[in-house]
């Protein structure tokens, strides 16, 4: 692979191919944000740039998302009321902070937090974000703006106010999707720019201004005065709270694009790295008052087909995209509005695809989340929706953790394999010997209704000759989790009970030697497998 700073041939073409995706759809998504355009395309250069240089996959594109301008214009409305100046510093403090969390979060090596929002949930999410996204982009191009902004009642006033739209916009659009939808099959043909060529024509030819049809209007690149926002403390507070939560679900959309694509080609990435390189890619954008920016799967997959093989790619797109920028800009200026909504509908119509729901139903797994996640978005709008989502994602993380089934187990055979007698009625439970092995990693939240099931199963037994607990699934133990194991050893030793533990992982046997309880001296702990444990109680099998 070459380094950045030497592009192949091929990143030539491919970052040509994708600069004519790239700088239509950075307009586009400012619109979806509520901020000028200018916004999108200086945060386009920061991601980039910034990627370009420090990240580690050579397909990811970073630049502004759908979603992410969805969650910004939802956040900063939550805040700000109706000030369009007031949303801008708002909107400009979230994409600083999102940045710092990532670099935080890098320096950290926090690079698997993302498996924190259940797959479920993002789908889920996606669809839900995509239907608001795609409703959202009608008014502009029918030129009829309703006032209700949740998602029920903006449906309704758009449809009873059919009378007032602007049908030449509507039909505009309508081509210009049908247009692009037939040249996707040309995945190297930027279909984006060659509709925004054809709009820019019939505007410059007055045939938009007869039908009524606005223009994207000024945009205002200025790199002259960068800086952070003047707010309050409680609005830095408030907009940390929405900041983590931009960063989660961007980092979340974002390694899911990297590691799909590393995991396609056999190439290595480093989630830590990304990290940065985002955080470095946001804070650049916050600076120059741009967008949120994040590694999208439609940008990113238009670069592998276009045959990139570098990052270097993303350095020529941006140099691409600069240099059109600086030739182009006043026509740029004269794109219709129904055209750039079009865009955005083309660009989030990969996720409108309730298929991919499917799989959860004939799985018979997490159906309730996945509805759950979509109609969150529908009925309390994107930034609530998104919250919901992720404390579904945490919480069904809690519920899997805080399982206290125990299984019970016996030998298999003349093997020394031990399974669970419940469910392989041949696998023989040595004569006065329990052999415990909790179904999930103990934690705070289910050490005790762990160990109180095997107390109580222990009573069962009229004669216990020892007790065998295997910590297989217990990578390690927080401090609640070695109290109630410290107290169960302690019982089990007054009651003149034998305990010897199996499976233990060595971060465990650490923390136990530290502990230096003497109900769970070194000899407790010193077999490895169910077996040796079994052979050290000197129990026959």
């Amino acid at each position: 692979m070459r380094a950045p700073g030497l592009p192949a041939l091929a990143d030539w073409g491919a970052g040509l191919s994708i600069a004519g995706l790239l700088l239509p759809e950075a307009v586009a998504y400012s619109g979806i944000a509520g901020l000028p355009p200018q916004a999108g395309v200086i945060a386009l250069f920061a991601g980039l740039l910034a990627y370009g240089l420090l990240g580690t996959s050579r397909f990811a594109i970073v630049s502004a998302t759908s979603s992410s301008a969805a969650v910004l214009l939802a956040a900063t409305a939550s805040m700000a009321g109706t000030s369009p100046q007031q949303r801008m510093l708002l909107g400009v403090g979230i994409v600083l902070l999102t940045g710092l969390f990532f670099v935080v979060a890098g320096l950290a090596r926090l690079g698997a937090v993302s498996n924190f929002i259940a797959k479920p949930v993002l789908r889920g999410f996606a669809l839900g974000l995509a239907l608001t996204i795609v409703v959202k982009q009608i008014p502009h191009a029918v030129a009829f703006q309703p006032v209700h902004g949740d998602l029920p009642r903006f449906v309704w006033e758009l449809l009873a106010g059919w009378r007032h739209w602007n049908g030449a916009g509507l039909a505009m659009a309508v081509a210009a999707l049908l247009l692009m939808r037939a040249l996707a099959r040309w995945r190297g043909l930027p279909a984006a720019l060659l509709v925004i060529a054809a709009g820019i024509a019939l505007d410059a030819g007055g045939w938009c201004a007869r039908w009524g049809i606005a223009a994207v209007g000024p945009i205002r690149l200025d790199f002259s005065n960068p800086g952070i926002p003047s707010l309050s403390r409680a609005e830095w507070l408030r907009l940390g709270e929405l900041a983590f939560a931009m960063a989660l679900i961007l980092y979340a959309e974002s390694y899911g694009s990297i590691r799909s694509f590393a995991l396609r080609h056999g190439d290595r990435v480093d989630a830590n790295r990304d990290l940065m390189a985002l955080g470095a890619a946001n804070l650049l954008s916050g600076v120059f008052h741009g967008m949120p920016v994040g590694a999208g799967y439609s940008a990113t997959s238009a670069n592998e087909v276009a045959g990139a093989q570098s990052r270097a790619a993303g350095l020529v797109a941006c140099a691409v995209v600069g240099l059109a920028v600086w030739l182009l800009l006043p026509w740029i200026e004269r794109t219709p509005q129904p055209l750039l909504a079009a865009i955005v509908i083309h660009a989030v119509g990969h996720t409108l695809n309730p298929a991919a729901l499917r799989p959860y139903f004939a799985w018979r797994r997490d159906r309730l989340i996945v509805v759950l996640s979509f109609f969150a978005v529908l009925a309390l709008g994107v930034l609530d929706g998104l919250l919901l989502a992720i404390a579904a994602s945490l919480l069904m993380l809690l519920q899997t953790l805080s399982r206290s089934h125990v299984s019970w187990l016996g030998r298999l055979g003349d093997t020394h394999d031990f399974v669970d007698a419940a469910r392989h009625p041949d696998a023989v439970v040595p004569a006065g010997l329990l052999i415990a092995r909790p179904e999930a990693p103990l934690f705070f939240g289910n050490a005790d209704p762990v160990f109180a099931a095997i107390r109580e199963r222990l009573q069962s037994l009229p004669s216990p000759r020892g007790v065998v607990l295997s910590l297989e699934d217990s990578a390690d133990l927080d401090a609640t989790s070695v109290e109630a194991l410290c107290d169960f050893a302690a019982q089990l030793r007054q009651l003149g009970v034998p305990l010897a533990l199996a499976r233990v992982k060595d971060p465990v046997r650490d923390l136990l030697a530290r502990v230096g309880n003497p109900a769970l001296p070194h000899a407790s702990y010193a077999g490895w497998s169910v077996d040796d444990a079994v052979r050290q109680l000197q129990i026959p099998a």
